[in-house]
């Protein structure tokens, strides 16, 4: 991940809360992308890494949790959350079953919303990091063997 702020996908087919939501995201330095129904989702994420997705749990063409287990297949690094005016405890525990990060229910605050970002994005980072970390430690004990062996 770049030192640049975190690209966030927009999924929601509601105009007015898919605006808001990228001005909201926009205003705090992150770059957003927005589609309005899960076909143009899929698209989107296929050309462009994003570092998260706002999803929303119901969408013209395919019910939101169709799309997390997509994204989940296609993009398991990608921080997904679920976002729904129709809450209900099934609801949340699907989507956390099938690979989303968290569930928000609408009307989103604008300061809860960031600060779950911020949690789950910070989560993302130090998952990397522990990964950069191991290939690192891998890439020194090859190297070693390497060098062992060159010797004999």
């Amino acid at each position: 991940m770049t030192k640049d702020k975190p690209s966030i996908l927009i999924v929601e087919d509601d105009a007015n809360i898919r605006e808001t939501l990228s001005t909201i995201l926009q205003q705090k330095g992150y770059h957003t992308e927005t589609a309005k129904n899960g076909q143009e989702a899929i698209q989107k994420s296929k050309a462009k890494f994003f570092n998260l997705a706002l999803l929303d749990i119901k969408l013209p063409d395919m019910e939101g949790t169709k799309l997390l287990i997509t994204m989940y297949k296609n993009l398991p690094k990608m921080v997904k959350i679920m976002i729904t005016g129709y809450p209900s405890l099934e609801n949340a525990v699907e989507a956390l079953n099938l690979g989303a990060d968290a569930y928000i229910i609408k009307p989103v605050k604008p300061e809860k919303l960031l600060a779950l970002i911020e949690e789950k994005l910070e989560e993302q980072r130090q998952a990397e990091k522990m990964t950069e970390e191991k290939v690192t430690e891998w890439i020194k004990t090859r190297v070693h063997k390497l060098e062992v062996n060159s010797r004999k």
